[in-house]
């Protein structure tokens, strides 16, 4: 991988763009050069700069973002692209992910999750993308963490969405979380096993307060009665991943 990835952010959301800007502005590796807030002027600054990594919203002014890979498609631009949308309609997910996009992720969004797909985008081989089943399986976790209230700019998100698909995967370690799960996640953040079991367990207090009721009801049962005891972490993440497995299992099998 070179020195510095260069990264254009092409989104109408000035917040949405500061913040981005604003994470990546002393950053070792990662580097915000050029920013677009319509799509004309998004396609524009493609085409006649060299940049490294797109950050594409889908819904733009002028020209939206299938748009935009639309026309890079024709003009044969090959440049790496994350798409990060509040955009979550089945059908354009799949539209997207035949563009060879690197990654489709939701807002909201983790700021720390954004990093690692950059990173990850950057060091895989050019024509590798992600398939349309990994794009549903990272889409799903997401949406149900936010409906769950887990807010996604506190670590734990990011730390029981890691716990959740990496159980989903490989079931076996769910006999391990303490052992196995809580130190492969601190090994990939930089940080310790103690630490993400209480990010988790902060994040699961936190969604207490803030989920929907109904989901939760469905998903956790008589648990989600407020004069009883949390689900431990381990129930959280296990019973989330069950969930997903059950709610995924018949729209991948299409795919």
């Amino acid at each position: 991988m070179k020195n510095k990835i260069n990264i254009l952010v092409v989104d109408d959301n000035v917040n949405s763009v500061n913040l981005i800007k604003k994470y990546f502005s002393n950053h070792a590796v990662i580097n915000v050069v050029d920013s677009a807030n319509n799509g004309e002027e998004g396609f524009d600054k493609i085409v006649h700069n060299d940049y490294d990594l797109i950050i594409l919203d889908l819904i733009l002014p002028k020209l939206d973002g299938m748009a935009i890979l639309q026309k890079m498609q024709e003009k044969n631009i090959n440049k790496r692209v994350i798409v990060l949308t509040s955009y979550s309609k089945e059908e354009t997910i799949r539209k997207v992910s035949n563009y060879g996009i690197s990654y489709y992720m939701l807002k909201p969004f983790s700021l720390e999750s954004l990093e690692k797909r950059i990173i990850e985008a950057v060091n895989s081989p050019k024509k590798q993308t992600v398939s349309i089943k990994e794009n549903k399986l990272n889409l799903f976790i997401s949406k149900m963490l936010h409906s769950l209230g887990v807010p996604s700019h506190i670590k734990g998100y990011q730390y029981i969405r890691e716990s959740v698909l990496m159980l989903y995967n490989n079931p076996s370690l769910l006999g391990g979380i303490t052992k196995e799960l809580y130190p492969e996640i601190a090994n990939k953040y930089d940080t310790t096993p103690s630490r993400v079991e209480r990010a988790i367990r902060h994040a699961i207090e936190v969604s207490w307060n803030r989920g929907d009721y109904e989901l939760m009801e469905e998903i956790f049962g008589n648990s989600v009665d407020y004069d009883r005891a949390k689900p431990t972490n381990s129930e959280f993440i296990a019973t989330v991943a069950d969930k997903l497995k059950l709610d995924l299992n018949n729209e991948l099998l299409t795919v």
